[in-house]
């Protein structure tokens, strides 16, 4: 019996082995004297590469792989452009996913990580749905279990848009046979039942007070390696969102013209080469070509101006509002009251949206949260032409380092 058992178990051991030898292998094999490969693995697809040619694409299931990598080979040596996904095994949701990613990623356009990261909720919430199963009263059942978890309006209806998206993709690129009307009245009716709806727009800005208290709060903490106090002046100097304060590079610094250079800018139509020049002013409360000097003297103008983590930075923030009791403050509210106080200093509109890097001035309505008391006439500066250099930023300047 020992001996049965033991037999047994040795015949599982080689079978484990030998199947996650041939899930992870690079076949090699010669068809008509070129060398070819196909490599496989679990659960994340297939590549094929055969005269000079390479193709990849994702799969559910090892055998749809086998099946696509042969049929992709036989297309390369009739000279033909091999699809990058076997339609037949389109059937799921997830399939979907896979398709649309995989699209992209073939045209050199990657998934940015808060698109990924909703794809890959949807992902696991219908992906395993027929793609037939797709319709109305799934989708509102689908809502309303989301609106249960807690899910908002703005977030059900960002994912009511991929859903839409990722139907209509599938259908124009590769005519995939979808209901987006489905999806359509799904929405309709979630909006009626007030489950799909606008962002709630924030209106939060901090007072002075605050904005004290916490500069203050980052100057006196020995611990604090992060220069937050620069961080948050430059940030309420500049409108600068977190992640692109922390990105910029020396190099992106024009020293003549004060003024920076903000790579692939967040924008809602195109981030890619969405590189905006942004000019370094003092009409805020805080100088932005100061705070620049200053991080000149530490970082001693090689890499990045703030070579810190965005995320580190935000978690310093929060820590310390939670330390000084500020109540229902974000970071991105430095960006709001910034702009807010470049139309109370009397910027027009379109001078604003080039600090700010909005392309649609309806958007730059909901930072116009101005203070009352700003209405009765200040004397703001209203001229948005270039600053001289005074003998006291050339002393600084040249402290720091020179010119580039």
């Amino acid at each position: 019996m020992c001996t049965v058992l033991h037999t047994i178990s040795a015949v599982l051991i080689l079978f484990r082995s030998l199947t996650a030898h041939i899930a992870h292998t690079l076949f090699e094999r010669s068809a008509h004297g070129c060398q070819s490969s196909s490599s496989f693995h679990r659960g994340t697809g297939a590549q094929v590469r055969r005269k000079g040619r390479y193709v990849s694409s994702s799969f559910r299931r090892q055998r749809d792989a086998e099946e696509w990598a042969l049929e992709a080979e036989r297309s390369i040596d009739r000279g033909l452009t091999p699809r990058a996904v076997d339609l037949k095994a389109v059937r799921t949701f997830g399939d979907l996913v896979d398709l649309h990613i995989n699209d992209l990623q073939e045209v050199g356009k990657p998934i940015r990580r808060s698109k990924s990261t909703v794809l890959e909720a949807l992902k696991i919430s219908l992906g395993l749905s027929p793609i037939q199963d797709l319709r109305r009263t799934k989708l509102i059942e689908f809502g309303k279990k989301r609106a249960r978890e807690g899910a908002g309006p703005a977030t059900l209806a960002i994912d009511f848009s991929f859903i839409g998206t990722l139907l209509t993709h599938a259908a124009a690129l590769h005519g995939i046979e979808v209901l987006p009307d489905e999806v359509r009245l799904a929405r309709v009716a979630l909006s009626r039942l007030g489950l799909i709806g606008k962002p709630h727009e924030r209106d939060r800005r901090p007072t002075q007070q605050e904005l004290d208290d916490l500069i203050a709060n980052f100057e006196s903490n020995p611990r604090q390696l992060i220069p937050m106090a620069r961080i948050v002046r430059f940030a309420v100097a500049t409108a600068m969102r977190q992640e692109e304060i922390c990105n910029i590079e020396w190099t992106d610094v024009d020293i003549r013209n004060r003024i920076v250079t903000v790579r692939d800018r967040k924008d809602p139509r195109r981030k890619d080469g969405n590189h905006q020049r942004v000019p370094m002013l003092h009409i805020t409360g805080y100088d932005a070509w100061e705070v620049l000097l200053e991080q000149r003297i530490v970082t001693r103008g090689v890499g990045r101006v703030f070579p810190h983590h965005p995320k580190s930075a935000g978690t310093a923030f929060r820590r310390a509002c939670k330390a000084l009791k500020i109540r229902d403050l974000h970071f991105h509210d430095l960006r709001h009251e910034a702009t807010s106080r470049l139309f109370e200093a009397g910027l027009t509109i379109e001078k604003v949206a080039l600090v700010t890097g909005h392309k649609d001035w309806k958007m730059l309505r909901r930072y116009t949260n101005l203070r009352p008391e700003h209405l009765h006439g200040t004397d703001a500066k209203k001229e948005f032409g270039k600053q001289t250099l005074t003998p006291k930023v050339i002393t600084n300047f040249a402290r720091a380092g020179g010119s580039n």
